[in-house]
């Protein structure tokens, strides 16, 4: 077995090539086709310079072109960093600049904006998997562009740069509280300890059917696609409006003959509130994961009904250590009974509970959830300092100096071992499963010329978790649809208040600084 991400494609292609590996709409590839395509795609990034340990950045909609891209990406050495198609092109621009990439792997939907990304970045060479260059109509400058034909020329054996599993294999960036993005480096050990857990634990096989219906830009997609890879299983890739439409989701899971299903829990209660399901529906759904936010309890109990053929577990962790934590339910909970417990540690992997004196908690005490292990990711990209805050030495392990990671997220852990999630300590949240720092909307706020205060909050809504609320003062009077669309140019769309209420001042505390509880309590 293999100790990279891409050997995992490599192993399944020598296993059984004919095999099918991803689905895509009406696209099928088998894993040999994959493997091949793939090889060449690392071919032509070793020829534009890329080697190991660049960065590369991935900008396109999830599909078959943006799986092979990514693992064509490792196979060459570097690291892909996908990249959000949804968000503001400054954003994107922001991202590849900090990493300092110099390759964009890319479609021709997203060709419009090329220009400028060249403009604003250090790109020398965009390489579009399904478009001739003649074709782009983007000015691209001095840059270079690369497409479809330039693939089909390299040869499809594969490249031996000498990548060990410590290295750098994706970087995703994650909300940030100084209102830029911060890109959590993982390496093929920080991912590759999470997929064989999943494989093992759940007893993934070649015989299953994976959905991927999360973006590339979200950490829930590693397992989809390295999980299916290292089973050896056919991972179908959900279409963009079955997130939308709850009825389009049952159609995709039916069609697909989807066997195991990895989602937000907001998905999830979609599905099961709207997409008329009736009890032993799916019956080839024989595994639901979940993880990214809460499952509240009496959405979980309907759908667990609904489904009584199906595992459901509750898997936890932030994007720094992926999953840290699981819990597998033995029955529909009660409805009106409290959010299910996030569970135990997952194979080579240690937590600790930590009080505020920073002394190991007792069982029943609240403290912070900190983790150790192999999934704990190698730091935030250019920001040691941070980096420094939130992975420490341990101190915990006598004769131990691993770092470990510091959540943020108070538990308790209960008399029988499982930890029961109480909330943040910052003010940072969920909502739809993103992680969002309110800090970075309220910065995107200050930047409206008319705006003089702002506060971003969080309302608790079971369909979402957290609805966004934005208070505002401003100069002069401001229709707040015109604001959503300032905001949607700065910030990504998941991250625009749904509602905003303009004041003419905002409380503030003893300090002078905006009082935000006091408004999350009204």
């Amino acid at each position: 077995m293999s100790y990279l991400l891409h050997g995992l494609l490599e192993d399944s292609a020598r296993a059984h090539p004919d095999h099918v590996a991803l689905v895509d709409g009406d696209r099928r590839v088998t894993y040999g086709e994959l493997d091949a395509l793939t090889n060449q795609i690392a071919h032509l990034l070793a020829r534009t310079g890329v080697g190991k340990g660049d960065r590369v950045g991935l900008y396109l909609r999830k599909s078959l072109e943006a799986v092979a891209g990514a693992y064509g990406i490792m196979k060459a050495g570097a690291a892909y960093v996908p990249l959000d198609p949804e968000a503001p092109v400054d954003r994107v621009a922001y991202i590849l600049s900090n990493c300092d990439i110099g390759v964009l792997v890319s479609a021709a939907e997203k060709s419009d904006e090329w220009s400028h990304l060249v403009a604003m970045t250090k790109i020398e060479w965009v390489i579009s998997l399904d478009s001739a260059p003649g074709d782009a109509g983007s000015d691209l400058g001095e840059a270079e562009l690369l497409g479809p034909s330039d693939v089909a020329a390299e040869p499809t054996t594969g490249l031996d740069v000498g990548t060990i599993d410590l290295d750098l294999a994706l970087m995703l960036y994650t909300s940030g509280s100084t209102g830029n993005p911060k890109g959590v480096m993982l390496s093929h050990l920080n991912v590759m300890t999470f997929v064989k857990w999943t494989v093992t634990e759940f007893d993934i096989s070649a015989d299953d059917h994976l959905s991927q219906v999360a973006p590339l830009h979200f950490d829930l997609s590693t397992f989809d696609l390295y999980g299916a890879a290292l089973a050896g299983a056919s991972v179908h890739l959900a279409p963009r409006q079955t997130s939308m439409f709850p009825m389009e989701m049952r159609k995709f899971l039916e069609s697909q003959k989807i066997s195991v299903m990895y989602a937000v829990p907001s998905a999830l209660i979609m599905l099961t509130e709207r997409a008329k399901l009736e009890p032993g529906d799916l019956p080839g759904l024989r595994t639901i994961l979940f993880a990214g936010e809460v499952f509240p309890t009496k959405y979980l109990s309907r759908m667990m009904k609904l489904l009584p053929h199906t595992l459901f577990s509750n898997l936890y962790g932030p994007t720094e250590t992926n999953v840290c934590t699981y819990y597998t339910l033995s029955g529909p909970p009660d409805e009106d009974a409290p959010p299910i417990s996030i569970g135990k540690a997952i194979t080579n992997v240690e937590t600790f509970v930590v009080k505020e004196d920073g002394s190991l908690a007792a069982a029943g005490e609240v403290g912070e959830l900190l983790v150790r292990g192999a999934s704990v990711m190698q730091g935030y990209w250019g920001d040691p300092e941070r980096t420094a805050q939130s992975r420490i030495q341990n101190v915990f392990s006598e004769g131990l100096t691993d770092p470990v990671y510091k959540t943020g997220d108070l538990v308790i852990e209960e008399a029988d071992g499982n930890y029961t999630f109480l909330g943040r300590r910052d003010n940072q949240i969920k909502s739809r499963g993103y992680r969002i720092e309110l800090g970075e909307i309220e910065t995107a706020l200050y930047a409206h010329p008319e705006i003089r205060e702002a506060a971003a909050v969080a309302i608790p809504d079971d369909m979402i978790t957290n609805r966004i609320k934005a208070y505002v003062v401003a100069e002069s009077e401001l229709d707040p649809r015109n604001l959503s669309t300032f905001l949607g140019d700065h910030i990504p769309k998941y991250m625009v208040p749904g509602e905003f209420e303009f004041r003419d001042v905002l409380p503030k505390t003893s300090t002078g600084k905006i009082d935000r509880q006091s408004l999350s309590d009204q």
